[in-house]
């Protein structure tokens, strides 16, 4: 075949067959067909899009690419996964917190993707810790910890890989084939049986309505049941930073406060929300409201904590950190700080989510092209949610920098939209619905 006449096909919005895709991606990660025809491949897939039976034969052509985590029992496994958005930390605790209450959570995870944050970045910012773990080392993780956080090694669905990687640099991210595919070819060769989903929606993320988040979602779904996995989407709300802290280091330590008992509650909402959803799923609870009271005595017990520090040693957390977790994070954060500072008073009525994660990346704390550093000690620390009054003069938000970007205060000055003081707000629904 040629990929020429492929990427022509799709480009004219032609419908693709399970062999032109298999051959496709069989070549692309084998390196025999360029990075330059894949990219012109994932430009007229995001315009053309793929109807429900091309995305299926994309997906299962990804798990086709690589080796696969099959298991020889009849245990229900459970993932979780997100779409993205900006201070979305869960995964961290949500994983721990769910093996505490006797469930296996394998979880392979991935990098930052346009402005959102990656949970393999966000652990890195652990002194130590390794997300590269071959097949041995993760199943052993997982069997002695039950749960285990780590990246795709060079076998595991190399499709994925090479194809999430050019989708972040090349500006076709939120398209709703190619992202059910990479989700689903990941967590189905991770050997689960169930799955649920939180699809983010709002200013900061990438899917930026109702409609466009209820399409994901029933596309991963659809195809997910196709796969065989118990699957459910819950669509999330994204038009504020989950938490208040944004940053590698800084939402470590934001992980840290919830598994300690504490934390900000709209962090702990959604983590209780989908663990419960998790537990259910796999029959470990019979109803969401004992779930939830399950997942609510981990986190205040202590159990999800020490099962977050176990799976920290299992993949190598240096001993600063372990004998001392919070100690150890403060000083790796960025040494220099500022403070802006609200212009006026008034209550804050919008936050560009979308726009704080990418000051992160022009503060270093993400990526432009693949091969860029990151700076996992910057970030910024949110004083205010949508709703908050707040008086001039007092601070919007604290951010962390090594280098000073030019205008920053003024670029995150921005990001706040401030009105009446006397004025009313609508408060944000945190869960927006579930679809089965």
């Amino acid at each position: 075949m040629n990929p020429v006449e492929i990427i022509r096909k799709k480009r004219d919005g032609g419908k693709l067959s399970a062999i032109e895709i298999n051959y496709f991606i069989e070549n692309s990660s084998k390196e025999i067909i360029p990075d330059y025809q894949i990219t012109a491949f994932l430009m007229a897939t995001y315009f053309q899009g793929m109807d429900a039976e091309e995305t299926g034969y994309l997906t299962k052509a990804m798990i086709d690419s690589g080796e696969q985590i099959r298991f020889s029992d009849s245990i229900d496994r459970v993932d979780k996964h997100s779409t993205g958005g900006v201070g979305d930390k869960v995964s961290i605790v949500l994983a721990p917190m769910v093996a505490a209450l006797g469930v296996e959570v394998p979880m392979i995870a991935g990098r930052g993707l346009g402005h959102t944050g990656g949970t393999l970045d966000k652990l890195e910012g652990i002194p130590g810790f390794q997300v590269r773990l071959d097949r041995t080392k993760f199943l052993s993780c997982l069997h002695k910890v039950g749960t285990v956080i780590a990246g795709q090694t060079e076998n595991f669905v190399p499709a994925d890989k090479l194809l999430y990687s050019l989708r972040d640099v090349t500006a076709t991210v939120e398209c709703v084939p190619l992202i059910t595919a990479s989700i689903l070819s990941k967590k189905s060769a991770e050997g689960i049986s169930a799955l649920v989903m939180d699809i983010k929606v709002g200013n900061g993320a990438f899917m930026k309505n109702i409609k466009q988040a209820e399409r994901l979602a029933k596309s991963i779904v659809q195809t997910g049941k196709k796969l065989g996995l118990k699957i459910r989407a819950l669509i999330t709300d994204m038009n504020q930073p989950l938490g208040n802290k944004v940053g590698n280091t800084l939402e470590i330590i934001e992980c840290l406060e919830l598994l300690n008992g504490s934390g900000p509650q709209d962090l702990k909402d959604l983590t209780v929300e989908l663990g419960a959803q998790m537990l259910v799923l796999v029959k470990k609870a019979s109803a969401l409201s004992a779930a939830r009271s399950m997942c609510k005595k981990a986190l205040t017990d202590g159990s999800a904590h020490s099962v977050f520090l176990k799976m920290c040693k299992e993949q190598g957390a240096s001993e600063s950190f372990l004998k001392n977790p919070l100690q150890c994070l403060n000083s790796k954060l960025a040494k220099n700080t500022l403070e802006v500072l609200a212009p006026k008073s008034g209550l804050i009525q919008k936050i560009d989510t979308e726009k704080l994660g990418y000051l992160l990346i022009e503060l270093g704390g993400g990526r432009t092209k693949v091969s860029d550093p990151i700076d996992h000690g910057v970030g910024f620390e949110l004083f205010v949610k949508i709703g908050s009054k707040i008086k001039k003069g007092e601070p919007l938000v604290r951010v962390y920098f090594n280098h000073k970007p030019s205008g920053i205060l003024e670029s995150f000055e921005k990001c706040f939209l401030l009105g009446p003081a006397t004025g009313k707000v609508p408060a944000l629904e945190l869960i927006k619905k579930v679809i089965e």
